[in-house]
């Protein structure tokens, strides 16, 4: 008796292998390295930190050239970084609301600080990648302060926080075991948070 043969059905791909297909490099053969590592890093951070609107940067927003390898640009869940004076200023207004509710009969135990996020830039580099002030600077020296919400060039975001006024990267530094570390990099000297 002849066994009946099984249809195989179609697998969907994975996301990373999504991201891979739908990369506008998907023309070439191959990927190069840096573009890969790219991919992994959107893939991480879309899929692991819940960041939105995650896009791969090829050229420079400040200058049209092509970059020295690709960028990313994302909007994080929550706010990375505060800058010191603008922690004041958000501690100040908490405490101006909590004490109005309270004035107005409410129950206000506790500050509510509220700092939007901000769209950020990301760099993804190897662990094993030795980065010096002069690739860094390199790298600042392509970008805009604030990654542009559209795709046209030179275009920032017009409602940017004031205090946002120093360029910076998240440095997405991942291991061969796929593990994903972040460090913001400032461009230049900045003035310590308060804690």
């Amino acid at each position: 008796m002849a066994c009946p043969v099984a249809s195989k059905q179609p697998v969907e791909p994975a996301p990373i292998q999504q991201l891979v297909q739908d990369s506008e490099l998907q023309s070439h053969s191959h990927l190069p390295a840096s573009t890969t590592l790219a991919l992994q890093i959107q893939h991480n951070l879309q899929y692991q930190h819940a960041w939105t609107d995650v896009r791969v940067h090829s050229h420079s927003p400040v200058t049209n050239e092509p970059l020295v390898r690709p960028l990313l640009s994302g909007l994080p869940p929550k706010r990375l970084y505060v800058h010191p004076d603008e922690q004041i200023d958000l501690l100040k207004e908490a405490q101006r609301q909590r004490t109005a509710a309270k004035q107005a009969g409410g129950k206000s135990d506790t500050l509510d600080v509220k700092a939007q996020p901000e769209r950020e830039w990301v760099l993804p580099a190897r662990l094993v990648e030795k980065w010096t002030l002069h690739r860094l600077s390199d790298i600042f020296d392509a970008i805009t302060t604030v990654p542009p919400e559209s795709a046209t060039p030179n275009v920032e975001d017009s409602a940017a926080n004031p205090w946002r006024t120093t360029k910076r990267v998240v440095l997405a530094t991942a291991d061969t075991d796929s593990t994903v570390v972040f460090y913001i990099v400032h461009d230049g000297v900045v003035k310590p948070r308060q804690n």
